[in-house]
């Protein structure tokens, strides 16, 4: 049964690239898979429903058997919208993450802009004083190696110390372009990440402490090790070797990777700025932690803005000019990186896996609590957002 939910998840990686975000599953499976017919998305379609009966019938633990058949609901939604099945932007983001996005009201936006406004100093319109601050904390493309792997050997040590990693467990860093993301975790299997940096736009020293702990430590790598060493070698679940958008581990891997940074260093914006600026002061990269504290406090919760653009773009069909206007005015961007928002939801992959970064975060910060034990729960047990508040 575990080997046709990974043929599923390939099979339908072919149909969808970048579906597949990992795989280090055992090589025959893929090697057939790739080397067989390519299946239409109705008869994959059809092969997730029988397959979803035989896991809710299965012998696994209850436990195992919640979640995989949460995962194969993901993958029956996007099978069938390949194949042409109507299904509603809300319900197919419902059906896949196991979340329904929510509508932010702008009295809660426009409160996020009055708070920013009297963290920033200067005069002139907030959208102006905002962007300028943001654009000049640029991290030169130079410095970014070295920056990325001090902030990585701290937030590595302090994960350590706080979960533990498997030995042997590695990153390696490197810098890309011409990607609708900012940042991405490859998992290689073998305890082995490859965390690539977009420098489309260039990177901006307030928020790459965040970049790296999602990434890396404790969130992306730090997640799939852990499981790779429990789940996978332990405990023989190989469904785990393989990992597919368009399903709940999504949401949770967002949710756990975006609350990592205040887990292992803080709460608290202004310690969190400390420490970025204990990386990047000696290198050269001009870093005021009080802004950068001030603006991060000011700010929260405006990153929810990305999901009404989600909604204009696909739930109401927006004008894809007015959604762009839409995420200037709300999120406060300038127009290249509202652009760059917008290519992102305009992904065929990555279309509806905004909702993970907006619903995520607070499900997985709620449920945690503020107690690591909990957050350790996240990257070494398989859960779906519904046990997170039941």
């Amino acid at each position: 049964m575990i080997e046709r939910y990974l043929e599923l998840g390939l099979a339908l990686g072919r149909h969808v690239d970048g579906l597949v975000d990992a795989y280090f599953g055992p090589p025959d499976v893929a090697a057939r898979v790739a080397a067989a017919p390519l299946v239409p998305p109705g008869r994959l379609a059809e092969e997730a429903r029988r397959l979803l009966a035989d896991v809710e019938q299965s012998d696994f633990d209850a436990n195992r058997r919640h979640w995989l058949a949460a995962q194969v609901r993901g993958l029956r939604t996007t099978a069938a919208r390949l194949a042409g099945e109507a299904i509603g932007y809300a319900d197919e983001v419902e059906a896949c993450y196991g979340v329904r996005p929510r509508w932010v009201e702008e009295d809660e936006l426009a409160e996020a802009h009055r708070r920013l406004d009297a963290a920033l100093a200067g005069s002139g319109p907030l959208a102006e004083r905002l962007i300028t601050w943001r654009e000049s904390q640029a991290v030169p493309v130079d410095k970014l190696a070295g920056v990325v792997a001090s902030l990585a050997e701290d937030l590595r040590e302090r994960t350590q110390r706080l979960f533990g990693l498997p030995e042997g467990e590695h990153v390696d860093f490197d810098l890309t372009t011409d990607k609708p993301w900012s940042g991405f975790n490859y998992y290689l299997g073998d305890l082995r990440s490859r965390v690539s940096i977009n420098t489309d736009l260039p990177v901006l020293s307030p928020g790459l402490a965040n970049l790296v702990a999602h990434e890396a430590y404790p969130g992306h790598h730090t997640e799939h090790t852990r499981k790779e060493a429990g789940l996978v070698r332990q405990r023989r679940q190989a469904e785990e070797t393989i990992f597919l958008v368009g399903t709940p581990q999504c949401l949770l891997a967002e949710g756990l990777a975006d609350l990592g940074l205040e887990v292992v260093v803080s709460v608290d914006p202004g310690e969190q700025a400390a420490m970025a600026a204990s990386h990047l002061k000696p290198l050269g990269i001009p870093f005021d932690e009080d802004v950068v504290a001030a603006v991060g406090r000011a700010g929260d919760g405006l990153s929810r803005v990305r999901g009404n653009v989600a909604l204009l773009l696909h739930e109401e069909g927006a004008d894809v000019d007015d959604v762009i206007a839409y995420a200037e005015r709300w999120a406060l961007l300038p127009r290249n990186r509202a652009e760059k928002l917008v290519e992102f939801l305009t992904d065929e992959t990555w279309r509806a896996y905004m909702t993970c970064y907006v619903e995520g975060l607070p499900l997985c910060r709620s449920f945690v609590a503020g107690d690591p034990a909990r957050f350790q729960r996240l990257v070494t047990e398989q859960l779906t957002p519904d046990q997170l508040v039941a």
